[in-house]
C-alpha cells in the first residue's frame, strides 16, 4: 500500500519540481530582459542580439532565422545594386514576420538611392557601416521612419553620431571577423559605455557565449552583435567546405591580414590562415620589390595588392574554394563545433546567460544563510 501511495505521489513531485524549475527560469529571463531592455525597445524584437551583417551569408535564409528565433536579423547589402536589394527585401519579408534590418555600406556609390529602397519597403531599422555616414544620408533614413544604427571606432566618434541623429550604436572590437578595427572590444566598452547613455549600445567582436553577453551588458551595454556564430547554423547558405573549416577552426587560426611595407596600405581584415593569405603575402614583397626598380608606380602598385582579394570571399562562401579564397571569420570561430539551427544556437546564448545568473542567486542564498547561522554559532577555540 506504501508502495501505491508513493507511486502516485511521485508524478505530482515531479511536476512540482518541473514547475518551479520553469518559475526560477521565468524569475532568471525577466532580469535578463531589464538588462537589454533598451535593446529589445529600439529593435523591437524578444531578444537584443543583433546577426552580424555577413557578404553572402547575412541574407534572406539566415535573416528571417535569427528574426525568427526571436533575435534581429540583418540584410548584408554589401556592392548590392537597389534592385537586387529590394528583391533581397521581398524575399525576407516572405520568410519572416518579425522585424529586421538592413545593413548599407556608406561609401556605396547609389548609397541614397539604397536608402529610399529600404524606405519603399518600409524597412524599420537600417544600419550604416563602413565609415562616416553623410547627414544627408542620416536624414533620408530618418524621413523614412526608420531608425539609424552606426557603427562608432572611438567615444568622440559615437558621440557625433548620435548627434547626428543615430538611434543605435554598435561598438565592435578587433576581434571581429572581416574589416576590424586596431581596438579590442573589451577596450571599447570600457572607453564608451560608461559614457554614452544618450541611445543603446550594441556590443560586438569576439562574442560566442551568453556569458560574455551578460558581463557586456552588466557593463551598460543595451545589447549584443554576433555574426560567426552563425555562420554555421543549418539556415546559412554557406558552403559545406566554409562551415567545415569554421567548425575545424580555433580562436587563433583567424588573424588579421598582414602589411609588409607602411608605404603600401592594407586594409585589415580578419580571416581564417589558408593558402591565399600566404600567396598575399608573398604577392606583397614581389609588387614591392617591383615597384623598388621603378617596374611600376606607388599607386599601380597600391592598385594590385587592394585588388588580390577581388571576389574572394564569394568564391569561400558560395563555390566553397577554401584555399584560394578568403575565409572571413571572427575569433569566436572557437566556439563553433558543430552545425545547429538558427533557434539552437540563440536558445544556447541565452541558457548560458541565465545559467550564470541562477549561480548568483545560488551563491547570495549561501552567503544570507550563512550569515544568519554564524551569529549563534560557537566562537572558534583559541589555538
Amino acid at each position: 500500500m506504501t508502495e501505491g501511495i508513493g507511486a502516485a505521489q511521485f508524478p505530482r513531485a515531479e511536476l512540482r519540481r518541473a514547475s518551479d524549475r520553469e518559475t526560477e527560469r521565468q524569475h532568471l529571463r525577466a532580469e535578463l530582459d531589464r538588462l537589454w531592455a533598451r535593446g529589445r525597445d529600439v529593435l523591437g524584437c524578444d531578444l537584443a542580439i543583433m546577426g552580424g551583417a555577413m557578404t553572402w551569408v547575412s541574407e534572406r535564409n539566415l535573416v528571417a532565422a535569427i528574426s525568427n528565433a526571436g533575435g534581429f536579423g540583418v540584410i548584408a547589402s554589401g556592392s548590392m545594386s537597389p534592385q537586387l536589394l529590394s528583391a533581397e527585401i521581398d524575399a525576407t519579408t516572405a520568410l519572416t514576420r518579425r522585424p529586421f534590418g538592413v545593413n548599407l555600406i556608406t561609401l556605396h556609390p547609389q548609397l541614397l538611392e539604397l536608402i529610399e529602397v529600404c524606405a519603399e519597403h518600409r524597412v524599420g531599422h537600417v544600419v550604416l557601416a563602413g565609415g562616416l555616414p553623410s547627414s544627408a544620408a542620416v536624414r533620408a533614413i530618418k524621413r523614412s521612419g526608420a531608425r539609424v544604427l552606426c557603427f562608432a571606432p572611438s567615444l568622440g566618434f559615437a558621440r557625433k553620431l548620435v548627434r547626428m541623429g543615430a538611434d543605435a550604436i554598435v561598438i565592435e572590437g578587433s576581434e571581429a571577423g572581416g574589416h576590424i578595427g586596431p581596438v579590442s572590444t573589451g577596450v571599447l566598452a570600457q572607453e564608451i559605455l560608461p559614457h554614452l547613455t544618450e541611445v543603446p549600445v550594441f556590443v560586438a567582436g569576439g562574442i560566442g557565449r551568453g556569458e560574455a553577453i551578460l558581463a557586456y551588458l552588466e557593463m551598460g551595454a543595451s545589447g549584443v552583435q554576433l555574426g560567426t556564430r552563425f555562420v554555421c547554423a543549418h539556415e546559412s547558405i554557406a558552403h559545406p567546405r566554409f562551415k567545415q573549416a569554421f567548425i575545424r577552426a580555433a580562436a587563433r587560426d583567424a588573424v588579421a591580414s598582414v602589411q609588409l611595407d607602411p608605404r603600401f596600405p592594407v586594409i585589415p581584415v580578419r580571416a581564417l590562415a589558408n593558402a591565399a593569405t600566404e600567396r598575399f603575402v608573398a604577392m606583397q614583397r614581389r609588387i614591392i620589390d617591383r615597384c623598388a626598380r621603378g617596374e611600376l608606380s606607388q599607386g599601380e602598385a597600391q592598385l594590385e595588392i587592394e585588388h588580390f582579394w577581388a571576389g574572394a570571399l564569394r568564391r569561400s562562401v558560395i563555390d566553397g574554394d577554401i584555399e584560394g579564397g578568403s575565409l572571413m571569420a571572427g575569433q569566436s570561430v572557437g566556439f563553433v563545433t558543430r552545425e545547429q539551427s538558427t533557434a539552437e544556437i540563440i536558445e544556447e546564448l541565452v541558457s548560458q546567460a541565465l545559467a550564470v545568473l541562477a549561480a548568483r542567486e545560488v551563491m547570495q542564498q549561501r552567503q544570507l544563510v550563512s550569515r544568519e547561522i554564524l551569529p549563534g554559532s560557537p566562537a572558534p577555540a583559541d589555538v
